[in-house]
């Protein structure tokens, strides 16, 4: 498998992580993105595939730099 399912978790986790170090729900975040709740849980569960333009639409809601989201998402995946 290209990507494993276990991947697509530590994106979830480092973007729920991003996202409660805001102070942003995910009503809210799903709010500020134009989506449901159930679209935010379900890619913080690492349930649904993130794409980069999304991640970048994901940074911008919470107020964060996609590079940070992008070098955490690395660093976890090494350790």
């Amino acid at each position: 498998m290209w990507v494993s399912p276990e991947q697509h978790k530590i994106v979830g986790r480092v973007l729920a992580a991003a996202r409660k170090k805001h102070g942003v729900t995910q009503v809210e975040m799903a709010d500020r993105l134009g989506k449901p709740q159930s679209f935010v849980s379900a890619y913080e569960a690492g349930q649904r595939r993130v794409d980069v333009l999304e991640l970048m639409r994901i940074a911008d809601a919470i107020g964060e730099d996609p590079s940070v989201l992008f070098g955490e998402i690395r660093n976890s995946q090494a350790g």
